[in-house]
């Protein structure tokens, strides 16, 4: 299915780079304008930016931190100001810091948690803020089935992307009589700088669990995106389409 944004605005949270950067592009593709967000990683930033020159008219970024609510606050009034009404909300920002629970810091509780899913609910909140006085939107969260499996040494992480899904499934019924669906896309093992860190044993093993015998690209997830933004998806809300190769 060929989709069509040309008259919809949308904002990826965290889309300069890895799956972000591919939904991001795919909205461009499609004729959307797309106001791409990072936190601070300039170089990936200037790259994505150069590499999507030929749409310049529809593109802007913007730097802020998800965890900061009054910066978040800002992004979203600065946004209905220079570019008026979006229909669309995607975030996909998100940190991995691993440990195991007895010797997990605080700290690396905290900074998962506040960037996953406080990031989540600051986002989500300016962006029902701006739908509901307009009537529509699509919202969709990133998640990860590692929510649902949780692994060994990742406990912040699943607990962070278990708490996305259930915000999902509440915020659903909160927002569905002004036409604002709110929908979650958990991928899989997915070929990008977030899973570089694993050892080659560790790839085989985790390739060895998918029934589909590979990873999954930023592309695959992307499409996911863009058919939950769509308008054809209108009756699809409160759910999690899981793009994870069978898991």
């Amino acid at each position: 299915m060929k989709f069509d944004f040309s008259a919809q605005t949308a904002i990826v949270v965290g889309g300069t780079r890895g799956i972000g950067r591919a939904i991001s592009e795919q909205f461009l593709q499609a004729g959307a304008k797309v106001i791409a967000t990072y936190q601070g990683n300039e170089k990936a930033a200037g790259e994505f930016q150069d590499a999507n020159a030929d749409h310049a008219d529809r593109m802007d970024l913007k730097k802020f931190d998800v965890t900061n609510y009054d910066q978040v606050e800002d992004f979203f009034r600065l946004v209905e100001e220079k570019h008026g009404p979006f229909q669309i909300m995607v975030n996909s920002s998100g940190i991995r810091n691993d440990s195991v629970v007895g010797l997990m810091k605080e700290t690396e509780w905290r900074g998962v948690i506040d960037t996953n899913l406080t990031g989540t609910f600051n986002v989500c909140k300016q962006a029902v803020l701006s739908m509901m006085r307009h009537r529509y939107g699509r919202i969709i969260l990133i998640t990860s089935p590692i929510g649902k499996f949780g692994f060994a040494g990742q406990s912040n992480y699943a607990a962070s992307k278990a708490g996305q899904v259930a915000f999902t499934r509440s915020l659903s019924k909160e927002v569905a009589s002004r036409k604002i669906t709110v929908n979650c896309v958990s991928p899989g093992f997915i070929e990008t700088d977030f899973i570089a860190d694993l050892s080659e044993e560790q790839r085989k093993g985790y390739i060895g669990m998918v029934p589909l015998k590979r990873f999954g690209t930023a592309q695959e997830i992307a499409h996911s995106v863009l058919f939950l933004a769509s308008k054809e998806s209108s009756y699809i809300t409160g759910t999690v389409n899981e793009v994870t190769g069978g898991l």
